[in-house]
Formats: C-alpha cells, structure tokens, sequence
C-alpha cells in the first residue's frame, strides 16, 4: 500500500509541474504574440519540396499578405511553412514559427523571425486561433486537415467570432469537398451555411483579397 502511495504522489506531482509548464507555454506565447498585431496563420504540408507548385504558390500567397501588412504565422517547420515564411520575408513582413517539440524533431525554417516553441499541441494551437485575423489552408495532410476542421467547428459553434478561412488548391481538395456536399450534408451532419464559412481558390491575390473584403464590410 505504501508503494502504491507512493507511485500516485509521484503522479500527482508530475502532473502538477505539468500544469505550470502549460501556464508557461501560455503565458510565453501570448507576451510575444499580442504583439504582433494582424496576422494570418497559413497551413500546410512539411512534405512538400521547393519543386513543388504549391510551395511556390504558397511563398506567393504569404507574400501577398505581407504586402498587405500582414504578418505570417507557420508552424516554422518545412515545406509550405517554409514557402510562407519566405514570402513574408521576401516582402518584408513579420514572419513567425509556432514550432512544436515531436519525436520527428522539426527545426525552425531559416526564414523566421519570431520563434516560439511549445511542447503541447492545444497551447499552440490556441495561438494559432487567438492572434489570427484569417486561416489559409494550404495542400496538406492530417495535421492540416486537424487545423482547418478545428476553425470550423469554433466558427460553427460561435465559440470564436466568424473569420475568413481560405482553402487553396481547388484541384488538390476537390475530393473532400465533393464529400461534405454529397454525403455529410445530404446527410443532414452539417447545413448549407455551413459550407459558407470558407472559400476556396487557386490564386495568391485572390486569397489576400478575401481577407481584405472581409474586413472591409465589418
């Protein structure tokens, strides 16, 4: 019994600590972040190589918005978290990694100024949502599946106010978007307006267009 006692206060007191490194985390990333000013977080795959159109079209994208005054939010990793942070670069904007400890170890792209590391995925993707003024969901695979879903499901449910989110790449989710319009809303899972809370396009002025008619009619 006394053993026992022992390994649930050693539990207990591994999670206490893990309470403050959160409180850390948080704290951390919103004394950095909130001043920042306006942002737009874009999403996409560490897979996909310089060689790639849709790096180069993501590199456009994120320069685009830059101009626009923009600062850029990645998850500073590789691929399209690369082509972003280097069109902010390129057009002189603020340029951010959100970058996350997994046993894949992921170093920051060399294009980012701002770095923030985080060990738990809900804080930083907390900071994902609080400091961004739009989504832009690039060709990707589950983590930018989970990200774009996510925004979603907190706009549909009110729980954050509506805000743009932009999937680029007509072809590339073509599939998943004949699939929420024959069969989860033929279903009855989601309503017709909720296919309204975003756009979707192929090109990297019209993305920060959205952005910007958006908050022309608030």
């Amino acid at each position: 019994m006394k053993k026992n006692h022992n390994i649930s206060g050693d539990l207990l007191k591994e999670d206490t600590w893990r309470l403050f490194r959160i409180m850390a985390e948080f704290v951390e990333g919103f004394e950095v972040l909130s001043q920042v000013g306006r942002a737009v977080s874009i999403f996409g795959s560490s897979r996909l190589k310089p060689d790639n159109k849709y790096y180069k079209l993501a590199e456009e994208t994120a320069y685009y918005l830059a101009k626009e005054g923009y600062a850029v939010i990645t998850g500073s990793g590789p691929g399209i978290m690369e082509a972003a942070n280097k069109g902010a670069r390129r057009a002189k904007g603020h340029s951010i990694g959100l970058n996350i400890d997994i046993p894949l170890e992921q170093k920051a792209n060399p294009y980012v100024d701002t770095l923030l590391d985080f060990r738990y995925f809900f804080v930083r993707k907390v900071m994902f949502v609080k400091y961004a003024k739009a989504f832009v969901i690039m060709p990707g695979g589950y983590g930018t599946l989970d990200e774009f879903t996510e925004a979603l499901n907190l706009i549909q449910t009110r729980r954050i106010p509506k805000f743009p989110v932009v999937i680029f790449g007509k072809e590339y989710w073509k599939g998943m978007l004949d699939w929420l319009k024959s069969t989860v809303l033929e279903n009855g899972s989601i309503s017709r307006q909720d296919l309204d809370i975003f756009k979707v396009t192929d090109s990297p002025k019209e993305v920060a267009r959205i952005i910007k008619d958006f908050y022309k009619r608030r």
